[in-house]
């Protein structure tokens, strides 16, 4: 019984282990094929821009605050107490040259010419007094000398006896009052201040009632004729201004043209100008080169229009002092050169060019960059690709693949 009953167990377990044999070869047969995945590149997709070749003068760009040409205060140079003062001077007023101010009150000053003339009056009667006297003792003298037989007269006669002392004494009296007279007519004329040029009135504090002293300043006044912006530059594009350290202040005879843009609200607006001068030294902190450029007729000259528009008034839009604006100045041409996207250049100043799928590194010696461009030479060629995006670091002859965006 033992041993059938084993025979049983073992022909069981075999009939179990080959038909799940059967099973898993009929499953195996029976499966569908996996699907093939590709094997992704290792070659780095980048995104470029093409260089393109530069045409005219290279511009240089800068920045800086307008200030005005010439700032001065206003002060009384005599005291007194103020009468009158012109409703334009207040702050944020427009002056013109030789304007009256304000005034002070004459009356004492006018007091004070009077006496002068008077003076004057009773000097010129005494000079004309002691020139008769003088007159008649010269007379008195030849005539005694005529009459003198013996010879002992002197050829000349003393300074007294011809009166020549009291002569120059009257004379210098003259003088004297007549300059008092002088220096009470100009302090009468000062109780009128007047603008020393076509001003805007930056501030004020005087008025009617208001007693003032002498050299005390009541006022600010900076004149619209011109504002300056001074520009700090780097030597390198100070270099493309031409004939940059052979220009004088103030010398239209030649002048380099510059344009300053600004920003009012939504819009831009644009002033012609030009480089009046540069400063002859460094400055200090930044070692950069300041470039004085000057804009004439601030608030009724210029270009007054937004960038990009043509014809389009806009009206009078000032360029007020204190305001942060942008410079662009006509530089000079060096030579042959080229620009490109600014994202193009790399550490180092160099270009990652793409040609046939593959990176050439090419230095590059920077002329000019601007928020966009840069402006350069080296061995390139217009219409190269260079890289401006994709990848971080590039050796020579690296594989790449290229999407181009487009020329700058």
């Amino acid at each position: 019984m033992g041993t059938m009953s084993r025979k049983r167990s073992f022909i069981l377990a075999s009939a179990i282990l080959g038909g799940c044999s059967v099973v898993a070869v009929t499953l195996v047969a029976l499966r569908s094929e996996p699907a093939r995945r590709t094997v992704p590149t290792r070659i780095p997709f980048v995104t470029t821009t093409t260089v393109a070749a530069g045409k005219g003068a290279i511009p240089v760009y800068g920045a800086g605050t307008v200030r005005p040409r010439a700032e001065v205060d206003v002060t009384a140079e005599v005291a007194g107490r103020v009468v009158w003062v012109a409703s334009d001077f207040q702050s944020g007023g427009r002056v013109h040259a030789g304007q009256p101010l304000f005034r002070i009150d004459d009356s004492d000053y006018q007091n004070k010419v009077e006496q002068a003339r008077a003076s004057v009056a009773s000097q010129e009667v005494e000079l004309l007094r002691v020139a008769a006297e003088a007159q008649i003792a010269r007379d008195q003298y030849e005539q005694f000398k005529r009459l003198e037989t013996s010879g002992e007269w002197a050829e000349n006669p003393a300074p007294l006896a011809s009166w020549e002392p009291q002569l120059e004494a009257a004379r210098a009296a003259l003088a004297r009052d007549r300059a008092l007279l002088q220096e009470a007519e100009l302090a009468l004329a000062r109780t009128e201040v007047r603008a020393p040029f076509d001003a805007a009135v930056l501030e004020e504090f005087v008025d009617v009632g208001q007693y003032v002293m002498s050299a005390h300043s009541v006022g600010r006044l900076y004149a619209t004729d011109a504002v300056e912006i001074v520009a700090p530059l780097a030597d390198a594009s100070a270099a493309l201004i031409p004939g940059l350290w052979t220009l004088s202040a103030g010398n239209a005879s030649r002048r380099v043209p510059a344009r300053v843009i600004a920003d009012f609200g939504d819009d831009r607006f644009a002033w012609d100008g030009y480089v009046d001068r540069a400063k002859a030294a460094l400055d200090k902190e930044t070692r950069t080169i300041e470039v004085v450029v000057r804009v004439p007729d601030p608030f009724t000259g210029g270009a007054h229009l937004p960038l990009g528009t043509q014809g389009t008034n806009y009206g009078s839009t000032p360029l007020l002092v204190g305001k942060f604006v942008e410079v662009l100045i006509d530089g000079r041409a060096p030579g042959p050169y080229f620009r490109v996207r600014r994202a193009a250049l790399r550490t180092g100043n160099e270009l990652w060019v793409v040609h046939n799928d593959t990176v050439s590194i090419i230095p590059v010696r920077v002329l000019q960059r601007s928020d966009d461009e840069v402006f350069l030479t080296g061995a390139l060629e217009a219409g190269q690709s260079v890289i401006i995006g994709g990848i971080q670091v590039a050796v020579e002859g690296m594989p790449v693949r290229t999407s181009t965006e487009g020329e700058p």
